[in-house]
Order: C-alpha cells, then sequence, then structure tokens
C-alpha cells in the first residue's frame, strides 16, 4: 500500500506583485514564464519548478520562504 500524500505549497506571489505595482505579463516576462502561468500560480492551482521559484524571491530580492510555504496536511493510506 503507498502513501497518499495531502501536501501542497502556497505563495504570496499576489502580493508581492501587487505591492511592486507590476502586472502578470511584467512578473512573468521578468521570470520567464507566461501571465497565464503567474496567473494560475497566483490562484494556487500550479506550484512552479524549484527554478522559477528562485527567480521570483530573487526578483523580490526575498528569501524563497517569504514568498513560498510548504503546507503540510498529512498523509493517508492509498486503497488502490
Amino acid at each position: 500500500m503507498k502513501k497518499k500524500f495531502d501536501d501542497s505549497i502556497g505563495n504570496k506571489v499576489y502580493d508581492f506583485r501587487v505591492l511592486n505595482r507590476m502586472s502578470q505579463t511584467e512578473l512573468g516576462e521578468v521570470v520567464g514564464v507566461s501571465k497565464q502561468t503567474i496567473f494560475v500560480m497566483e490562484k494556487g492551482n500550479y506550484v512552479p519548478s524549484l527554478l522559477v521559484a528562485y527567480r521570483i524571491a530573487n526578483f523580490f530580492k526575498v528569501e524563497i520562504s517569504e514568498i513560498f510555504e510548504y503546507i503540510d496536511k498529512g498523509e493517508t493510506d492509498d486503497i488502490n
């Protein structure tokens, strides 16, 4: 039986972007992704690669943990 993890990555990309008066398009261009990627990331529907996460943190001149947070909701046994 394998474990099923109920964890995710939360982020404050929206907060940092708005505080810096940037559009999703502008942030995407700076870090090398599309506007749509920034949009779904802000909505919590996309977890960026580690490289993109570091690019975002470096752009805003903060530690990666100030923008991205690991959320551990536990684990369960997968019955399949």
